[in-house]
């Protein structure tokens, strides 16, 4: 804590008894041990807020702010004070100060309209209540540490009215729909909590500045839009802002024919949350990897190994699968680590050198099952179990799970992918070529994409369609994260349309992705293929291109 805060309070360089709140020590422009207030603890030597011992996730700059708050107690600090001591000699936006108001609140168990610990002190600043009330302070769902509801855990986002332009009355309905039918789509992912509609309609239009309506919804992320028609032309413009910072993390114009307007809301709210989903979970992944390692719950864990998931090498799903368990651990009945760990076994079992047998498999079996049973109405669960069914051969199953995970949620583009993938196996590639466009469709930046075009590859080979059977492998191969069995497949593929000197090139580059490559490997790894001549026919061009 700077110097001038510590100051304040005439705590520099001694130490007072818990019970008079606060316990800093001589080192001079720093406080260290530990502070309480209410049920929370500071502890300036390890830079952490506890509540009840344990730690509460917060950003290194929240917890200054904290900091300054609590070493001030009972006193109003200005918001000058707040600027020189937050962002030292630097100019910053009224908005970054209400976005790390409104991230200490949550923190705290607080929010704008309770204002229970931090109280805003009109034209002056804000002030920690010298007696938080104790049946609140900490009781807003923001420590994501078991034991706790899966509610508590998920991040929070805001879809605002979206704004229809000019004077043609059926802008307005559209916009309206539009954010009804957005706000529904988006509740179909169960890892996020949605803002109701009356409550985000209400605060959406009130006039108030974006972080103060996103400080009293407690919202983490807003959805802004807009609407224009002109002629037989609609835009549509989509934003999220994420807090605190108010920084805009995803933005995306779409341009359609005016023409059945509840087949317009369907396809561009569809399209919108699926693309909102997304991002946000690469946002939360980045959020949680600035986090602290001791302050991490359950759904920073979580994202951190799904950020290692997404790396798509061996020792990234190991990692994956170790941070997986602890989250687990944490937060026993939050259903996602479960799915996720169980798809990781599989790819684990597929992609690298991980173990295929039986009890592997079980294993992953039992913990998908155990992701379902937490929550039936999550799609990402059927669709790790639909992915585990398909590795042990339970065609029929797999497909079933797919098929559920997309009535759950018809934007989850995984499953999309995954029941494509699984009607190929199932030797009906016609039928899977429309899964693998709708899943690109939907999420045409996913960190699986690379997957969404190898798969379709396999079906457009399997249809008899060599030439487009080459164009999405190549298409696969050029994601930066792409996987080496797209590159597998590509060789395959070229060797059997005629093109040697092409799949000849492509050896070596699979060879540095893979040095332990060979037909042989590839035959351990593909052992849920249903019909053997597929795999014999893979193999064969393989053979062909010179792969030993």
């Amino acid at each position: 804590m700077a110097s001038q805060a510590a100051a304040a309070t005439g705590l520099i360089g001694r130490t007072k008894d818990s019970s008079e709140g606060a316990a800093v020590g001589a080192m001079p422009g720093k406080p260290t041990g530990a502070l309480r207030f209410g049920p929370f603890e500071l502890d300036f030597d390890r830079y952490e807020l506890r509540l009840d011992g344990r730690p509460v996730p917060l950003e290194p700059r929240t917890f200054d702010l904290i900091a300054l708050l609590a070493c001030n107690r009972g006193r109003t600090v200005t918001r000058d004070e707040i600027f020189r001591e937050l962002w030292p000699g630097r100019f910053v936006s009224d908005a970054a100060l209400s976005s790390q108001i409104r991230s200490a609140r949550k923190a705290l168990g607080d929010d704008g309209t309770r204002q229970a610990v931090i109280a805003t002190v009109h034209g002056r600043g804000f002030r920690l209540r010298s007696n938080p009330d104790p049946d609140v302070a900490g009781s807003t769902p923001t420590t994501r540490h078991a034991p706790a509801q899966r509610h508590e855990l998920l991040p929070c986002i805001a879809v605002l009215p979206c704004a229809p332009t000019g004077d043609d009355g059926r802008g307005a309905v559209i916009a309206e729909g539009l954010t009804e039918d957005l706000i529904n789509a988006l509740s179909r992912n169960r890892w996020m909590r949605v803002v109701t509609r009356n409550s985000a309609f209400a605060l959406g239009r009130s006039g108030e500045p974006l972080d103060e309506v996103l400080d009293r919804l407690g919202a983490d992320y807003a959805v802004t839009g807009s609407v224009r028609l002109a002629g037989d032309r609609v835009r549509a413009v989509f934003q999220v802002t994420q807090t605190p910072g108010l920084r805009c993390i995803w933005s995306e114009r779409f341009d359609r024919p005016f023409r059945d307007i509840f087949d317009l809301q369907d396809e561009l709210s569809e399209l919108v949350a699926a693309r909102i989903a997304s991002q946000l979970g690469i946002s939360e992944q980045k959020r949680a990897a600035r986090l602290r390692p001791g302050s991490l719950g359950a759904w920073e864990l979580y994202q951190l190994g799904s950020a290692e998931f997404y790396r798509f090498t061996g020792a990234g799903n190991r990692r994956c699968q170790e941070l997986m368990r602890q989250s687990i651990a944490r937060a026993p009945d939050f259903p996602e680590p479960y799915a996720r760990l169980a798809y990781a076994m599989i790819l684990e079992s597929v992609y690298f050198d991980g173990p295929t047998d039986q009890t592997h498999l079980d294993e992953a079996l039992r913990l998908a099952d155990r992701s379902v049973m937490l929550d039936d109405q999550e799609a990402n669960s059927f669709f790790a179990l639909g992915r585990v069914q398909l590795a042990r051969g339970e065609y029929g199953l797999a497909i079933d799970a797919l098929e559920t995970a997309l009535e759950l949620n018809p934007c989850h583009a995984l499953s999309h992918c995954g029941l494509g993938d699984t009607l190929v196996s199932d030797g009906r590639p016609e039928a899977a070529i429309p899964c693998f466009e709708r899943a690109l469709a939907l999420s045409p930046q996913d960190p699986f994409r690379w997957a969404f075009m190898s798969y379709r590859s396999l079906a457009h080979m399997f249809a008899g369609d060599c030439e487009g059977a080459v164009h999405w492998a190549r298409s696969a191969t050029l994601v930066p994260n792409a996987h080496y069995w797209a590159r597998a497949k590509l060789i395959s593929w070229l060797a059997h349309s005629g093109d040697l000197d092409a799949a000849h090139a492509n050896v070596a580059p699979l060879k540095r992705g893979c040095p332990g490559f060979s037909r042989e490997f590839a035959r351990s790894r593909l052992f849920f293929v249903r019909d053997p001549s597929h795999l014999e026919f893979f193999l064969d061009g393989l053979r062909r291109a010179g792969v030993p």
